[in-house]
Parts: C-alpha cells; structure tokens; sequence
C-alpha cells in the first residue's frame, strides 16, 4: 500500500489541478496505521460539486471524530485526468492521503440523482475495484465495501442493487458510526465478507442487496430468515457545528459557508418526493444556527453564508437569525444567500436579510399556474399570496425574479398551462412603479417526473404531450417582453422516471449505458449521444417494451375512460419495487391523499395545524419539533463599505509546492479568506459589489512556483508591521510563506503600477544528444532583435520584438548536455508589454533549430521601477 504519485500526475496542462491536492483549509490528516476501520466518501461528481455538498461535509467531519477511524475523500475526475489514469494505469486515489481507494476498508456513494449511478461505475473502474457485489464477495476481504446512501437510494435502491455490498437509509448522522463500528469489530473477528454484511444487516437503516431476490411480481423479499423483510429509514437529528468543514482552495459551487436550520418537510406537496422522506420536520436552535454561522464565517474566511432547508421559510426564526447575523456581521460585507422559498412567507424583515449592497437573486417555486392545479397538488398558495410576495420583493428593490413550474401534473389541462403565461404576465403587470423598469422573470419549466413513496407515485405523462405543452407555453413567451424560460429536456425526463421508478432489472440497463458512455457529463456535453447510449442499452437488455410504457405515459389517474380507471386503481394495491423500505410513510395513506387530489382537497402542514395521519409520527421516527420563534432584533441596517486608506502594507511572499497548482483567480480569493480570518482591518472598493483592496502586482501562470511575489494590502487604520505579518502568516498554507512586510504611502503609486520587469529560473531540456546552451544564450543576447507574432485576445495578429523585452539572460546551472537552468531578466509590465517564459523558450529555439522543453518556471523576483 504506498501513496499514488501525485505530483507527477496533476501537471498544468491538467485542467483546474488544484481540486485533487486534499490540502483545503479543514482537511483532517489522521495517521493512517492508527485506524482500525479506513473510510473514503466518493462522490460520484466532480470536485466543485461534490466539495460544497453540505451532507459530504457534516459526515466527513463525523466520521473524523469517531475513535480508530478515518475518512478520506475522492471526486469523479473531469474526463482528461480519467483519461490520464487510465493511460497510465494510474488508479483513482484519495485526495488527502493519495492512496488508492483499493487501500481502504469502505468506500461511500452519494446517490442523489436517478441519472448518477453511470458516474459510480466510472469511479469503481478507475480504482480498479470489481463492479458487483457478486464479483467482490467472490474475492473475500480484498475488496473496500462498496455502499450508497443519499436521497435516490434511499428512495428506490432497486436499479442499482447489483453495484452494492449495502445501502444506508435516510440520515448517516448517527447511522455511519455504528456502520464503522460494525466494521471494526468485523476486522477484529476476522468475519467473512460475507459475515460482514450479515452483521451490517442487522442495523437498522442497512440494506443488504445479496440476502433479498426480486419475486415474479415485481416485490423484494429476503433470501433467509435471519434479515428484517422491511429496512427502516433512519432519522438524525441536525447538528449545524459540523457544518463548518472544508474551505476549498479553488471556486466550488456552493462557494460559501452553509448551515441548516430545519430538515424534513411537512408541507405535504403531492410530488414532492423530499417532503416525504424527510419527516418529520426538526427546527434547530435559534441560538445554535447564529453561533454557528458567527463562528464559521470567522473561521472560514467565507464572504457570503446560506441557510439551508427545503423549505427556509418554514422555518419561523429566519426572520429572527437572519436578521441577528446581520446585525452581528454587518461591518464585515458578508452576504446571505437563501434556496428557494415559500413566496407566501417573503416579507419585508426577510427582504432586510437578504438585500443590502450585495443583493442575491430570488427564488420563488409557484409549480402551478392556476389555482385549482395548485389545489390538486396541495402546494398551500393562493394567488393573492403569490402576488403578495412577488410585489414585496419589487419593493424592496428586485427587478428581477426566478420562478420554477411544472408542467405534465395530474389533473393539469391546457387552461392551467397557459396559466403559467397568464400568471407572470399578472405579475409583470402588478409589479410597476414610476422610473422602474418592468419586473423581468426568468423561469424555469420542468416536466412532472412521479417519484417514489409519493401520492403521484402512480401517475405519469407522454414525451408527446410534454412536448405539445412545452410548445404552447413557447408560443406565449414569444409575446411577452422581460421573460425568459428554460425547458427541461423530455427525453431527460422520460430517463429518470425509466429509472427511478424501476426495478432490479435495470442494473444491467445501468451498466450498459455506462459502457456505451452515458456519464452524467455526457448529458450536458451531448444530450443526443447520451440518450442514444441510454436507449441502445434498454434495448439491449430487452426492456423497450417498459421503456415505451413510461414514454407513452404508462397510465393517467384522471383518466376519463370509466373502464381504464377501474383497472388503474387495481394497480394501487400492486407490489411496487421499493415497498420493503419503510419510510415511515403509510402506503394506504398514499393512496388516500391521491384520492383527495382528485378532489382538489388540500391537507393543512402538519407542523403547523392538525395531524395528517401519515403514519411518520412514531418511536422509530419521532415527532415534528417547531421551534418558537424569537423577537426579531431592529434592523440595524445594511453593509456600507469603508473606503478609508490609511494605510498600505506591501508584501513579498512565495508560492511554493503544490500552491503552483493555484490559479490566479483561485489565488486572489486565498488571500481574501486569510485576511479575513486573520481580522485585518481592510479597506474596500466601492460600488456594487465592494471588495477588499488586495492587489497582486501581476498574475503568475498556472504550474509555476516563485517567491517573488508583491501583494498590497490597504486598510482603515494604522497597523504594526510585524503584527500584521503574524497575524496574516498565521491563516496562510506553510507554502505561502511572507518573506517581508514594509508599510508604504497608502496614496502612493501601487506596486501593479511601478511594476517593470521580472526575474525567472527556467527549466529546460532538449532531446537526445544535447544543446549548446553557453553559444544558443550569446548568439540571442548578440542579436538587436527579434521578431515574433502575438495573437491578442481579441483574435488579432500582432508582431512584437522579443529581444527588446529581454534585459539579462544566462545559463544559471547546466545540469547536463540534455538540461539546463536558464535565468533570465524580462519585461514585466501590466501595461501588456512583458516577456513570457514561453517566449524565452521561442527565443531559444529560433536560434538553436531544436525543439525545447519547459519543465519548470520559477519566478525569483518582482522588480520595481
């Protein structure tokens, strides 16, 4: 078991490279040979994606806490570092210890989408790991144990049954240690694989694919007497502290901290398949989520924080918590930034928490364009609400707003979807004042795709009439001006309700599709390729018929053909794939509530009024916890950036080892969250979107390491030198060391101004049988001039005089005929006119006739005029 080598495989030419390195402020490094049980969570996404997942975060940090255990992490590598392992034979590794994920005990999936599985098998074939359960129980022990959890396997694990030794129900709070613990006492007794799994069953939330068949009607039943019939949902409750976790070093997603403040939903939306599987509801604390965010965005360095729920407004303190961070935060331009929420519950103490200088978007979710649909799927929103909420956002200084709908919902005809149309050209005209613009709307139309163990989990719609449908919202839009609408793909569509509602025939299905190439990337790179490679797999596991079934729209419940309806409604008693799951949801009362959708009959939120008899509230699941809600704190009014100089400090620092593998961008930002964290009293740009004066007097390429640069930094008040040095030094990686810190005119000329020329050491090699360095460096610093043709940004072809830019050049070092260091002295200015490494290399091949390799750059110095 030894370390992959890293830092041979992550070169510049690697896109974004730094999101492999583990080195993220928070990243826990526990001795390796101190661990009993050794855990990698792999999320099947790339890094950007997956690094931000507030679930990945908590249970990495739980997992971390626990005694003799400890977790690692590993991504979906973007399609050229994947091509790169496999060419090399290189497996997937770990991004903190960089070992193989064949060197630990248990590796964990994210499944969160219908769709994701293709990414799983990518990532299992990358680490060389066998792809079904029955090919590793054949190898014993010599395989990780390979499980998923998240809101897809929790929900229906069937299509992807084949691929697992287990799956984890519902929340992993609680239920991973006790895995792990499992797992401990496994190695300990030298259990089986097999024994293993047998122990692991017996938890309550772990599902064991090997010891349960698919009977002839399509039902899950265990293979042996010793294993539960139905695996129940385990139920966690939040705790915001492990929110605060890793700060990547390169831009993510979710580029903030983020905090949850209720999990669960009882709202009781009939499609909703996260309001079912989430119950009951849990509010946290006031008083913990404020100490959590004050505490986390002062650790992290964030600059924006968001609080997390599906429904936020639901939560009766945001008003309350939000406006207290506010308060508490306000002279430090932080942000909140809010999911979507309930309009009906958008008012002016939530607009004060969420406004101010730098204002995020807004986010509303109508789903229905008509009343009586909204009725149908127990959404709980009345036009006046709707009109209420829109117009209180225009208000309070929105002119632009986000609305999602849905189309294809049960019970929907064509009045209700050109009610979409007539809905937002309501609001646009509700919404006008004098000297404002129109309100403009960006929608987003998604097609019904019914979900299991919801009320909707019976009903389905055709391609063909999401298509009919999408084309006459289409046609409506064209008349309306500030609209702009997205349409989900239906062929998308069609896939994830093929997928999600299906069995355990599919996994080969899933697998096929893989091979033919369908990652998740694909659907975005090449919708046509991907669907291709989705249908020629269905297809060739002979299950087109089913397929067809689901593009046709299987069956409708407000059929209005009396025989088809009868034989519907038979198909409520039938066995469905994932009814051994018992998520706490009663199937009758399923049936019950699709029953009172057809009579447009609405259920009150059970948090809030009567029980609704679903069947969650019991010992295994607990009760709705809805916290009272504090007094809400007088506004004390938004960020105003303070623009005072006082004072410059001018820095000289290095970029060393793997920071090399930091962009510019990436680089700034750094900078930004240690000062932050280090409370340096900075001063602000103003405008918009007021930033931190913090100056790097010229960007260093990708890949090459120095330490030469010159940062400035101004701020509002006097400060000591060397403490500012301590206390910057002490929230910056050991390789970003500060070499020296002088105290400037804060009015002077910035250092990006008075910047001219720059000192490298370069490293380069040419092919066999060597180069005459010494006679190649003389005959370029002979020459009065050379010239080179330079593509601008905007495209056009500018020639320039190298050697006009070139002031001193050597040969530092000769290393061998075949290697040598080169030091050279350029043009460095921000004006454009500066001398690239690259150019030096031009340079030496002009003169040479040999073609020349750059092996590595290193920026010695920032010379001032």
């Amino acid at each position: 078991m030894v370390a992959v080598a890293v830092d041979k495989l992550l070169t510049p030419d690697i896109s974004r490279p730094a999101r492999y390195l583990g080195n993220e402020l928070g990243a826990v490094r526990k001795p390796w040979n101190e661990a009993e049980v050794r855990w990698v969570l792999t999320y099947p996404e790339v890094y950007e994606v997956g690094a931000s997942n507030l679930g990945h975060i908590i249970l990495y940090s739980i997992l971390n806490a626990q005694p003799h255990q400890l977790c690692d992490r590993a991504y979906l590598p973007a399609p050229d570092l994947a091509k790169k392992l496999r060419d090399e034979q290189i497996p997937l590794f770990a991004v903190e210890s960089q070992r193989a994920l064949t060197d630990f005990d248990i590796l964990g999936f994210s499944l969160s989408y219908e769709l994701g599985a293709t990414n799983i098998l990518e990532m299992l074939d990358l680490a060389g790991i066998p792809l079904t359960w029955k090919q590793r129980i054949d190898r014993g022990m010599e395989d990780p144990l390979i499980f998923a959890g998240g809101q897809t396997a929790t929900s229906n694990p069937e299509p992807y049954a084949d691929f697992f030794d287990f799956v984890a129900l519902g929340d992993g709070e609680e239920l991973l240690p006790e895995i792990g613990f499992v797992i401990e006492e496994g190695k300990r007794d030298g259990l089986s694989r097999e024994e293993l799994l047998l122990d692991l069953a017996q938890v309550p939330g772990v599902y064991v694919p090997m010891f349960y068949d698919m009977a002839e009607d399509g039902s899950v039943r265990p293979n042996r007497s010793d294993v539960p019939e139905r695996i129940l949902r385990r139920v966690a409750t939040p705790i915001p502290a492990y929110s605060i976790g890793l700060v990547p070093l390169v831009e993510t997603v979710h580029d903030r901290l983020t905090v949850e403040i209720r999990r669960g939903c009882t709202r009781g939306c009939r499609f909703c398949q996260p309001g079912m599987l989430t119950r009951p509801a849990r509010d946290v604390d006031p008083n913990q989520v404020v100490d959590t965010i004050e505490k986390g965005m002062r650790a992290t360095g964030y600059n924006e924080f968001s609080l997390l729920s599906l429904s936020c407004s639901d939560y009766l303190s945001l008003p309350a918590v939000g406006m207290e961070v506010k308060n508490r935060l306000k002279n430090e331009n932080i942000s909140l930034s809010l999911p979507s929420q309930r309009v009906d519950r958008f008012d002016e103490n939530i607009a004060n928490i969420i406004g101010g200088t730098r204002q995020s978007g807004l986010t509303f979710a109508p789903e229905a364009g008509t009343q009586r649909l909204r009725d149908i799927i127990n959404k709980g929103l009345t036009n006046e609400e709707l009109l209420r909420g829109v117009k209180t956002a225009y208000e309070q200084g929105w002119d632009k707003v986000k609305l999602y709908f849905m189309i294809g919902l049960p019970g929907e005809t064509d009045a209700d979807v050109l009610g979409i149309a007539e809905t937002v050209r309501w609001l646009q005209q509700e919404c006008r004042a004098k000297g404002r613009k129109r309100l403009s709307v960006n929608l987003t139309i998604s097609n019904f795709t019914p979900k299991p163990h919801t009320p909707f989990q019976w009903h389905s719609v055709s391609t063909a009439e999401f298509l009919r449908k999408q084309e006459m919202l289409r046609q409506e839009f064209r008349r309306m001006r500030g609209v702009k609408a997205n349409f989900t793909d239906v062929r998308i569509s069609a896939m994830e309700d093929f997928v999600g509602r299906g069995d355990r025939r599919l996994s080969s299905v899933v697998r096929r599709a893989w091979e033919l190439g369908a990652g998740m990337d694909s659907w975005w790179e090449s919708l046509d390729r991907a669907f291709q490679a989705w249908e020629e797999a269905i297809d060739e596991s002979g299950l087109t018929w089913k397929y067809r079934q689901v593009e046709n729209g299987e069956w409708n419940v407000f059929n209005s053909d009396s025989d088809t309806a009868v034989e519907d409604r038979n198909a409520f008693d039938a066995p469905l794939p994932w009814d051994y799951l018992n998520t706490g949801i009663d199937k009758n009362w399923l049936k019950q509530d699709l029953q009172r959708a057809l009579e447009a009959a609405t259920v009150p939120d059970c948090a809030y009024e009567g029980c609704s008899h679903c069947g969650v509230c019991t010992p295994d699941f607990g009760h709705n916890i809805v916290v009272p809600p504090p007094p809400i704190p007088e506004f004390e009014g938004h960020f105003k950036p303070n623009t005072q100089r006082v004072q410059r400090m001018r820095l000289w620092m290095g970029k060393l080892g793997s920071m090399a593998l930091i962009g510019h961008l990436d680089f700034a930002k750094l900078l930004d969250r240690a000062a932050r964290r280090a409370a340096l009293p900075m001063s602000f740009t103003g405008g918009y979107h007021p930033m931190p004066r913090i100056s790097p007097a010229n960007a260093l390429q990708l890949g090459a390491t120095s330490s030469g640069e010159i940062v400035e930094f101004d701020l509002t008040e006097d400060m000591d030198v060397a403490d500012f040095q301590a206390r910057l030094s002490e929230q910056l990686p050991d390789e970003i060391p500060i070499y020296r810190v002088e105290a400037v005119p804060a009015d002077g000329k910035a250092a990006t101004r008075v910047l001219d020329r720059a000192e490298y050491f370069l490293t380069v090699r040419c092919g066999e049988g060597g180069g005459e360095w010494h006679r190649w460096v003389k005959e370029i610093l002979d020459r009065t001039e050379i010239w080179s043709e330079h593509t601008t940004k905007s495209g056009k072809t500018k020639k320039i005089d190298l050697r006009e830019r070139l002031f001193e050049l050597e040969i530092a070092e000769l290393r061998s005929s075949e290697e040598a260091v080169v030091r050279v002295v350029g043009s460095c200015r921000n004006d454009g006119t500066l001398l690239r490494p690259s150019q030096v290399i031009e340079l030496l091949e002009r003169v040479s006739g040999v073609e020349l390799q750059l092996d590595g750059v290193h920026r010695q110095r920032l010379i001032l005029r």
